[in-house]
């Protein structure tokens, strides 16, 4: 092969690896950008005309960066093209403050649950805390979490429509959930894992959750009441797909040890 032919070889090879390098630390922002949504969730927390339906939406902008980035990791190779920087590390933290310490803190400032309120949420931040640095945590070939996944955002999300529409009963029956999922997010308990899950659930378990999250957000616009044109029914409706995810994590988790 001529030195010429060869040459070019060599430098379109390296620009491939060059571009290959940039998007994998693309990657890397991507996933940084939550961070973006975490502050701006936060801002409206510490309002004092605080509209919980801002930070749930700057959240919401989270959840998706959090799904979709973890499926860009790996079709493009960051942890072999971007291996200098922690993809995992960062998504970590971004997700502890949008997933846990943000929704407990809003909870906590909407004072939608009984008590010691604070002592409530307290606790469940730093279970959370202790579930994201359990090393055992993310078992994604088996398709599971070990431990509640520390989806308190939702939670916060159901604490308020509960505070709101049940009042001190509502109220009541969320810190019963807090506390038992507080627990959960300690012992030794398997959850599915939505991105992961094992074969023939993986379609049913993300297809079902796009679902229920797009009524989730249909319910937004007059957070933490209910809509005129699903007063009544919707919210139980809504507990549909937690409830399967709970059965199936349980039932997957049983039959699977």
């Amino acid at each position: 092969m001529p030195s010429t032919d060869l040459s070019d070889l060599k430098d379109r090879s390296e620009r491939i690896r060059l571009g290959r390098k940039a998007r994998a630390y693309l990657v890397h922002l991507f996933t940084a950008s939550g961070v973006a949504f975490a502050f701006l969730a936060m801002a409206e927390v510490v309002q004092p005309g605080l509209d919980p339906r801002w930070v749930f939406g700057w959240l919401t902008l989270a959840v998706f960066i959090d799904a979709a980035d973890g499926p860009l990791a790996r079709a493009w190779d960051v942890k072999l093209y971007a291996s200098r920087i922690l993809g995992g590390t960062i998504d970590e933290i971004v997700d502890y403050l949008t997933f846990t310490f943000i929704p407990l803190v809003l909870v906590w400032r909407m004072d939608w649950l009984p008590g010691w309120d604070g002592l409530w949420v307290v606790l469940a931040m730093v279970a959370s805390l202790l579930g994201f640095a359990n090393t055992s945590a993310k078992q994604a070939q088996e398709g599971f979490f070990l431990g509640f996944p520390s989806y308190w955002n939702v939670v916060a999300y159901y604490v308020g429509l509960l505070a709101v529409e049940y009042g001190t009963d509502g109220a009541y029956v969320s810190l019963a959930a807090v506390l038992l999922l507080t627990v959960l997010t300690l012992v030794p308990v398997r959850f599915v894992y939505p991105n992961e899950a094992p074969s023939p659930w993986r379609a049913i378990v993300t297809g079902g959750g796009i679902a229920w999250l797009g009524l989730l957000l249909a319910l937004l616009p007059t957070f933490p009441e209910l809509p005129a044109w699903g007063d009544g029914w919707v919210l139980w409706v809504s507990f549909l797909y937690p409830a399967f995810y709970f059965g199936l994590s349980g039932w997957l988790d049983w039959t699977s040890q």
